[in-house]
């Protein structure tokens, strides 16, 4: 099976940046990239058990927060991505989802769509690691988890795109 696409292939101008012809606010794509980093902490010790001396999924989180702070420019962010989902590449299961997770957290700046990526993943490696019978309660867990910590100036936006590319996210947020 061919590696499926999580963006839609369609801009949808709520996530496109004002400035580039959409309705996503500055501080609300800052917001989807802070969330999009949380989901990704959150299993990122999944990542770090299988490989603890390759620092980055870690260091593309760190570069997603920093382009949130004004401290790094959109392309160190997206540099970074290419690099946690490159740690990703020779692992299976869990580790891979999660530098993944990583990956997509890193791309938000580049373009905000991404956010929605690193909590799919970020629900794909809980699933990944669980025993086959409880994978489903997991990731279940996982997305509850994820929902309450959303800002409530996004929630509403997230909520529905969930709804809208559930199934190019592996319908994950259906519960």
């Amino acid at each position: 099976m061919g590696r499926r696409m999580i963006l839609p292939y369609e801009r949808d101008p709520r996530l496109t940046t004002v400035r580039r012809g959409g309705t996503l606010s500055d501080e609300h794509h800052r917001l989807l990239a802070l969330w999009a980093a949380e989901c990704t902490e959150h299993v990122l010790p999944l990542f770090e058990q299988a490989r603890p001396d390759d620092p980055r999924p870690r260091r593309a989180i760190a570069l997603a927060r920093a382009w949130t702070r004004g401290e790094v420019k959109m392309t160190q962010a997206r540099e970074a991505a290419g690099e946690a989902n490159d740690a990703a590449r020779e692992l299976s299961g869990a580790p891979r989802h999660a530098a993944h997770s990583a990956g997509q957290a890193a791309a938000v700046p580049h373009v905000a769509a991404h956010y929605l990526g690193a909590a799919a993943y970020a629900i794909k490696a809980v699933r990944a690691a669980a025993p086959d019978r409880e994978a489903d309660e997991a990731g279940w867990q996982e997305c509850r988890w994820q929902r309450a910590r959303l800002p409530p100036e996004i929630r509403a936006l997230v909520l529905d795109d969930q709804r809208v590319r559930n199934e190019l996210c592996w319908s994950v947020f259906d519960f």
